[in-house]
């Protein structure tokens, strides 16, 4: 994993306007990939996705503050029965909302097309994060920039069928 470089990050990650932006564009691709099942919204085909489109599902969490359910589209890495997401928004210095959510209650449900998973999300632990991030990296090689432009360690997410 790169060492975080404050000289490579854009000065603009930060800002309130970058900040709304990821929340108007995650709005909308929740509210296409609902709509469609999947096949809008269902990859992502920003930055690295370009080259090479990364897979996309919806986590829903429930609001720490409001009790109220959350949904986030999220890249995602399937590992059997179980899905891996990051926590990275696009490299900031703050966790993104859902991972905070998911904290405070780890119960999750991930949609994956047109079904639905009721899981239990933990944070990776230092070994399962380092074995999960060469992974994550190959779906989606932004992660790696997104590493570097932050002090803070990105959360690895797994995310387990309820025992």
């Amino acid at each position: 994993m790169p060492a975080f470089d404050p000289n490579n990050k854009p000065a603009q990650l930060d800002s309130p306007v970058v900040s709304k932006f990821i929340k108007l564009g995650s709005k909308a691709n929740t509210a296409l990939y609902k709509a469609t099942g999947g096949r809008v919204g269902g990859t992502w085909r920003v930055g690295a996705g370009l080259r090479k489109p990364a897979p996309v599902c919806l986590l829903t969490t429930i609001g720490r503050k409001s009790g109220q359910p959350r949904t986030a589209p999220l890249i995602y890495l399937r590992r059997g029965d179980s899905f891996v997401v990051v926590a990275s928004q696009g490299g900031s210095a703050k966790h993104p909302a859902w991972y905070l959510n998911l904290r405070d209650n780890p119960k999750v449900e991930i949609q994956l097309g047109k079904e639905k998973f009721d899981l239990v999300a933990r944070t990776a632990t230092d070994a399962e994060r380092a074995d999960l991030w060469p992974d994550l990296v190959d779906t989606y090689a932004d992660y790696d920039t997104y590493a570097a432009w932050t002090e803070r360690t990105i959360p690895v997410v797994i995310c387990e069928p309820v025992a």
